[in-house]
């Protein structure tokens, strides 16, 4: 069984992985089903990874909307074929850039 220190490392790297394609730019990310598909699928393993965190660790960082973030993953996963692209590039240009140094405080404070 992952602990949830091994679930926040697997959302960062996800969110690097997305971020090493995003650098390209929305146009790229609009015209290339590739780059689409790849962001797509980092972003669903970060709501998978979310989903398996331990409630004590959710509750003790209230700030990130955790809810939200497993939503996103249920919607890519089951409703695949109306992903709304825009709504991707706005989470991966806006909410992931947030969450990143929001896991990296939470995982300074850990070793702290």
């Amino acid at each position: 069984m992952r602990r949830d220190r091994e679930r926040l490392l697997d959302i960062l790297e996800a969110i690097e992985k997305i971020q090493k394609y995003a650098a390209y730019g929305r146009e790229r990310f609009n015209d290339d089903e590739l780059i689409q598909t790849w962001v797509v699928h980092h972003i669903q393993l970060i709501g998978e990874a979310a989903a398996g965190l331990s409630e004590e660790s959710r509750k003790e960082y209230p700030e990130i909307p955790w809810s939200a973030i497993v939503n996103m993953r249920n919607i890519l996963v089951h409703a695949y074929f109306k992903i709304d692209l825009p709504e991707v590039w706005n989470s991966v240009e806006n909410d992931l850039p947030v969450l990143k140094a929001q896991l990296q405080s939470m995982l300074e404070s850990e070793t702290d």
